[in-house]
């Protein structure tokens, strides 16, 4: 049973990260010839303020909020 796991920041469209876990899962079984259905893929997704790329946080890189 292929388990893959993919760890992302947190922020994205829901909608596009299931469309990545579909997408994944089909690469993997036709890649491995592993049945669809064994085949598990989960995200991990980790706040901004949680994730450093070397010193810089990941929350440090996304812009502001326009002002009002």
């Amino acid at each position: 049973m292929p388990i893959v796991t993919i760890n992302m920041v947190a922020g994205r469209d829901r909608a596009v990260v299931q469309d990545c876990l579909r997408e994944v899962a089909k690469t993997v079984s036709r890649t491995l010839d592993a049945p669809l259905s064994s085949v598990r893929v989960l995200v991990n997704e980790v706040d901004p303020e949680l994730w450093t790329v070397g010193t810089t946080l990941k929350s440090d890189d996304r812009p502001s909020a326009p002002a009002s």
